[in-house]
């Protein structure tokens, strides 16, 4: 996403959006942006401290399975998912190949097309990157008194029916165990 994308987003007219979804939206906002900065910044220290672009960040978290899925991307999909030109996440791309932290392999049912995936190097980066966050959001979650905890837990459980959310919250209870 670009400035125009932003101002553009900011300027769209608003009219599907209610009273009620626009302060959920701003209660929401406020506790994402407390969880994020909460523990002083430190995922974003520790993003800082890879190297790595915004756009290679996104790309690595996919491809380590923290978004849709786990598996092997083309290029000009990760570029389409996350909004970027297909040159723009090429680049990207190279980055974490040159670093490691992904590889790009034949796709198995076209040898002309490469695919890009995670390596082991860029598993345990993604691994990190999560547990910082995850580390922040527990610290958080330890001030709750039990009665905040619980309506946020009954909250959180309402969501749990969406498959995204759901797909998520499993694919982090898996890794714990692992």
């Amino acid at each position: 996403m670009n400035v125009t994308d932003v101002k553009a987003i900011a300027n769209a007219p608003q009219e599907e959006v209610g009273p009620a979804e626009k302060d959920t939206a701003a209660r929401l906002t406020a506790l994402l942006g407390h969880l994020f900065l909460y523990d002083r910044g430190n995922q974003l220290r520790v993003i800082e401290e890879t190297g790595l672009s915004i756009t290679q960040c996104k790309a690595l978290l996919e491809l380590g399975g923290r978004g849709q899925s786990e598996h092997t991307w083309q290029v000009c999909d990760l570029a389409d998912l996350f909004g970027v030109s297909a040159p723009s996440m090429s680049r990207a791309v190279d980055g974490l190949v040159k670093a490691k932290l992904a590889t790009r392999v034949e796709d198995p049912d076209d040898r002309r097309v490469r695919q890009v995936k995670i390596t082991a190097k860029g598993k345990e980066l993604v691994d990190k990157l999560v547990t910082v966050r995850r580390a922040g959001i527990e610290a958080f979650a330890a001030t709750l008194t039990a009665a905040q905890r619980r309506k946020l837990d009954a909250a959180v459980e309402a969501l749990m029916d969406r498959d995204d959310i759901a797909r998520t919250y499993q694919h982090l209870k898996e890794s714990e165990t692992s």
